[in-house]
């Protein structure tokens, strides 16, 4: 019996010892995986790096990691123009099947699913710009941008017919979408201002707008968008995407 709790007490002590390790190890290769990371995709903070699966020891003899997720805030996307970016707020990456380097000098996720997200005033950057003459004497330009409930878009426009800005703005309904590497935003219903009813191609001039989203982490690519309450919420995808290196 003596020599059975003896040898209890070993597994026990043994068993502790190599969870101790396998997290110290797992803590090594987070820190070493974000600080990659952040070199390669020039981030102006250390992304959050989080390993998953036990043991971490066992993945790591195999080369491939089951499930690594990382977090990256105010992360600065390319809109495609001359030294344009427009910020996502939150970036969740979830990445299956990571392949890595000894050195954890690079990394390459069999495939990745996440989400982002890009508040309403962020996205109104794009859509803002000098009031546009809509019809004979009257123009107009969006001023802001809400939820509209029910995954629309509720855009506020104002607009001034013969020199004299309208005391209440319009407000129309919008649908958004992803398509490609581009968040568009078209209008569902169109404004009228004053009375004055609009050629639909001179008010989607002012109601219509498109930002391109390109360079994201590791080459993953738009996948779905729609309007939440404080932006419009974006889930991402791709295959062979580069965790780092």
């Amino acid at each position: 019996m003596r020599a059975l709790r003896i040898l209890l007490i070993l597994v026990v002590i043994i068993g502790g010892l190599f969870v101790l390790a396998d997290r110290l190890a797992v803590n090594f290769a987070e820190d070493e995986a974000a600080d990659k990371l952040k070199t390669t995709e020039g981030l102006a903070a250390t992304p959050d790096v989080s390993i998953k699966g036990f043991p971490f020891l066992t993945q790591v003899v195999g080369g491939v990691l089951d499930d690594v997720e990382v977090d990256i805030q105010d992360y600065e996307a390319d809109t495609g123009t001359t030294g344009g970016t427009i910020r996502i707020d939150d970036l969740k990456a979830n990445m299956r099947g990571v392949e890595f380097s000894g050195d954890y000098s690079s990394a390459t996720a069999d495939s990745a699913t996440g989400t982002a997200s890009i508040t309403y005033d962020e996205l109104l950057k794009t859509a803002k710009a000098e009031p546009t003459q809509v019809a004979p004497g009257v123009t107009a330009e969006i001023v802001g941008l809400s939820d509209g409930g029910n995954g629309k878009i509720k855009v506020e426009i104002d607009a001034t017919v013969l020199g004299t800005e309208l005391p209440e703005p319009v407000y129309v309904l919008s649908s958004v979408t992803a398509e490609g590497d581009t968040v568009k935003v078209h209008a569902d219903t169109l404004p009228s201002f004053a009375g004055v009813d609009l050629a639909e191609n001179r008010a989607r001039t002012v109601t219509d707008f498109e930002q391109k989203i390109d360079g994201l982490p590791g080459g993953i690519q738009l996948d779905k968008v729609q309007a939440a309450q404080n932006g419009v919420q974006i889930t991402v995808k791709g295959s062979n995407v580069r965790l780092a290196g």
